[in-house]
């Protein structure tokens, strides 16, 4: 082969990672744009509209925005700590990869905490959202949600353990699934 060649055959290589890299990154931010659509904007959204007239005092206000903020800063925290140190994305839903699945088993930063701290973040913040709302049927709404993510946590797990094997089932044995220090 002529050298021609195989600079012809690198740069056709190179293109075609390039291509690749381009699609996960569109894929990646598909999945970024999904979770605060659904998460931060579609089920608060929801929870609002179903609850009819809010009548919030100060305090209420206060505590929901105070709860909000931790919520969300911990989400956020733990979206960041996955894409360096885990080498992956969070957006892995029921088994579908939607942008590239994590390569090493996070164990530390906000994984100290519990198994699935960007979770645990979206549920402060939607408790801070039951406290200002006073709904029962925002109550119901959140209910549901959590429902269907424990079935999403479930899927994930099994796929954990099928990626990582005893290290994970390790980390499983000694940190709480999603509320610290109780389960």
């Amino acid at each position: 082969m002529s050298i021609s060649r195989m600079a012809c055959f690198g740069l056709r290589k190179e293109w075609i990672c390039k291509k690749v890299d381009h699609e996960m990154k569109r894929r990646e931010i598909l999945g970024y744009f999904i979770g605060l659509a659904l998460f931060v904007i579609l089920i608060p959204l929801i929870m609002w509209r179903v609850s009819g007239d809010i009548q919030a005092g100060a305090a209420q206000i206060i505590l929901c925005i105070s709860l909000a903020i931790i919520g969300i800063g911990l989400s956020i925290w733990t979206i960041i700590y996955m894409k360096r140190v885990g080498k992956g994305n969070p957006m892995d839903a029921f088994n579908h990869e939607v942008a590239s699945r994590t390569s090493n088993l996070m164990t530390d930063g906000p994984y100290r905490i519990c198994r699935n701290p960007m979770l645990l973040g979206v549920f402060v913040y939607y408790i801070g959202l039951l406290i200002y709302l006073r709904s029962m049927k925002a109550v119901v709404v959140f209910v549901l949600f959590f429902a269907v993510m424990m079935v999403q946590v479930s899927s994930e797990e099994k796929r954990l353990e099928q990626d990582f094997g005893e290290e994970y089932r390790e980390y499983k044995e000694r940190t709480k699934k999603l509320i610290p220090f109780i389960w």
